[in-house]
């Protein structure tokens, strides 16, 4: 009975739980559209613009260590943690719209990738928990939040910088990059409060809350196991890919193209509205046929479409092979969490989420000046080749990674 009971509730907290994320993923998703605007503003070079992403990388990843440590401690107080999530996020977005000072600019991203990754061992943990035969389905539904908020935030935040013009009864001027950067502080924070209200029931599924000498126990048999670490290094390697394309097409977009910024959105947008779709149904076939296979149809054909972008670099060519690499950017990585999930122990969901999202962030974190720098000598065939070389050297290490095969006989 008691089953039946958190089945049913979590119904009701994965759906809340995605909403919330795609709210998360709105204002996270606008950076990339507030991006090159900033960088053409402050006279930035390629290797600036990249540390700039770097650093939200690093906090990224590094917000996962108290965020794995709490939400294993404290499962009674997820609601609580998912809303500290949210109300930081609003902080990083006040700095980033009254400054123009380098060093704020770089606080303030701190703040904003310290504020979206402290969401994910909560939220991801309490999931893995509350499904645990449905892993796959459940994180994918969760990441599908996401997606809506990545593909709805780029040309919302687009248009709301350089205006829309809709024939001559439709005239909007826009507000500027630094003023939008306020608004978003709005919705963070609303957020934040009705996750308070709304989602007590998060972590209800946990019968009791660890020490600390439980959870460093428990965390220390994690980092010893070869798989899990394996796994940890193919989410970095997705992680990477998808941090350094997605920046420099924005910035592709700008210098080379001269697209607007609602133009620069739209495309971004693309990168993750097909996912939409996609995610759940491979959430659900990895749940059926096992993770392994989903996870390396997903990075061959994402490599396939990576190098693609050599050929088709502008017009309808370049729309198509966005959209189409946005079937799998976003969709891979909650099948590689839920690989994750299948191998830790129960009760160490949130570590385990913790644990993938800091290799995530940690490996990767190089990449965004390292691509920089890349662009800056090869520009954007060469970001090219280096996201299809890394996705290539992912689809190697997932065919040697032990992975479970199934939920179903």
């Amino acid at each position: 009975m008691k089953n039946n009971n958190n089945s049913k509730t979590g119904l009701g907290l994965v759906i809340g739980l995605s909403l919330g994320h795609g709210i998360k993923h709105f204002g996270q998703g606008a950076l990339t559209v507030i991006g090159p605007m900033l960088k053409v503003s402050m006279g930035l070079s390629d290797v600036a613009y990249g540390a700039i992403f770097s650093a939200l990388n690093v906090s990224s990843g590094l917000s996962n260590i108290p965020a794995g440590i709490l939400s294993d401690m404290y499962r009674r107080k997820i609601a609580w943690l998912l809303a500290i999530s949210m109300f930081t996020i609003a902080l990083g977005y006040l700095l980033l719209g009254i400054s123009s000072i380098y060093a704020v600019i770089i606080l303030s991203v701190i703040l904003i990738g310290f504020g979206t990754s402290f969401w994910h061992a909560p939220a991801f943990g309490t999931l893995a928990a509350r499904y645990p035969d449905k892993k796959g389905f459940a994180l994918s539904m969760h990441l599908t939040g996401a997606q809506i908020g990545n593909t709805i935030g780029p040309p919302v935040i687009g248009g709301l910088i350089s205006g829309v013009a809709l024939g001559s009864f439709i005239k909007f001027s826009g507000f500027g990059w630094e003023n939008v950067s306020l608004f978003l502080i709005i919705p963070m924070i609303l957020t934040g409060f009705l996750v308070l209200i709304l989602f007590k029931s998060a972590g209800s599924e946990s019968d009791s809350n660890w020490s600390f000498a439980e959870y460093k126990l428990r965390t220390e048999s994690l980092i010893k196991d070869k798989v899990v670490l394996g796994l940890i290094l193919l989410g970095a390697m997705r992680a990477s890919i998808h941090s350094s394309f997605q920046l420099f097409l924005a910035v592709y977009l700008k210098e080379e193209l001269n697209y607007s910024a609602l133009v620069i959105g739209w495309h971004i947008a693309l990168i993750t509205a097909a996912g939409i779709i996609s995610t759940p149904i491979m959430g659900i076939l990895s749940d059926r046929f096992g993770r392994k296979p989903v996870i390396q149809v997903s990075m061959t054909l994402m490599a396939i479409y990576l190098f693609l972008f050599l050929i088709f670099d502008e017009g309808l060519g370049l729309i198509i092979l966005i959209t189409l690499l946005g079937m799998f950017f976003f969709s891979v990585m909650p099948i590689v969490t839920a690989a994750t999930m299948d191998r830790v122990p129960k009760g160490s969901e949130g570590s385990g989420t913790a644990l993938n999202f800091i290799g995530m962030s940690l490996i990767g974190f190089m990449a965004p000046i390292f691509a920089g720098f890349i662009y800056s000598q090869y520009n954007f065939a060469g970001i090219s080749i280096m996201s299809g070389v890394i996705a290539v050297s992912g689809i190697i290490l997932c065919s040697i990674l032990p992975m479970k095969k199934s939920n179903n006989p």
